[in-house]
């Protein structure tokens, strides 16, 4: 889902995990959707989350945030993801591949005790499940002020995609949208705290190496999709790597 705001392009963030994709899997099949092609019409930024389920053309999709890196093959990742109908990533880590217990960001999550998810990377197959499962996020987008009622946050939380993904996976139940055994279905997040940074752009304070066969980070060879967050890297990704393949 690539939808530009008028600071960030997202299509361009989109463009470089494409090519990321393409670099370590030449045969996989690639969608990139733009605002002008939902479904149905632009609902608002994360609002329109809901429409992957049926803007995907794919039977089974890995939805895949603009402003990630794909650094190396997953397409096992299909054969074991496919023992669900849904699954949403649980689980996060700092550059050098540890899991993070940082709460920092979370606590809407803690405060109502929801299911640790992050939309950022999810597995759906087209199927009665995954329906109910979208049909909820959209509920709960266009609700929000009436779900925020039962919650524990401030009165002006804003709905993002994190919290809405939580409250559904609570509803659908949490051991029916995640997979806790499968510890590689996860993601590298650059954010400050959870790397433990002095600032909150990191690729200001760490050292990165775009390297032909590799993508490193303070000597660290990265094997987890890596959510940079620091938009602008997508413009030294796209410069780095364009359409080379390995």
């Amino acid at each position: 889902m690539a939808q530009d705001t008028e600071t960030v392009s997202y299509t361009r963030c989109a463009k470089a995990l494409e090519i990321s994709i393409k670099r370590v899997m030449p045969k996989a099949n690639v969608t990139v959707i733009t605002t002008d092609m939902l479904p149905y019409g632009d609902k608002g930024g994360f609002a329109n989350d809901w429409q992957v389920y049926d803007a995907s053309p794919y039977d089974e999709t890995i939805k895949i945030e603009s402003d990630m890196f794909i650094p190396r093959n997953i397409d096992h990742w299909w054969d074991i993801l496919g023992q669900q109908d849904i699954v949403i990533c649980d689980k996060i880590r700092n550059f050098k591949g540890d899991i993070s217990h940082v709460r920092g960001y979370r606590r809407f999550i803690d405060d109502n005790n929801l299911p640790d998810v992050y939309n950022a990377i999810t597995y759906f197959k087209k199927s009665d499940t995954a329906k109910q499962f979208y049909d909820m996020v959209k509920d709960i987008f266009e609700n929000w002020e009436e779900y925020k009622k039962l919650l524990k946050c401030n009165t002006e939380e804003a709905a993002s995609t994190d919290w809405v993904y939580a409250i559904a996976s609570h509803i659908m139940g949490a051991k029916n949208v995640t997979m806790p055994m499968f510890d590689e279905f996860s993601m590298t997040h650059m954010k400050q705290f959870i790397n433990d940074l002095p600032g909150e752009d990191w690729t200001q304070v760490l050292i990165y190496e775009c390297l032909p066969h590799a993508l490193r980070i303070n000597t660290f060879t990265q094997s987890y999709p890596l959510h940079y967050h620091i938009k602008s890297f997508s413009d030294t990704l796209l410069e780095r790597y364009k359409w080379k393949t390995l």
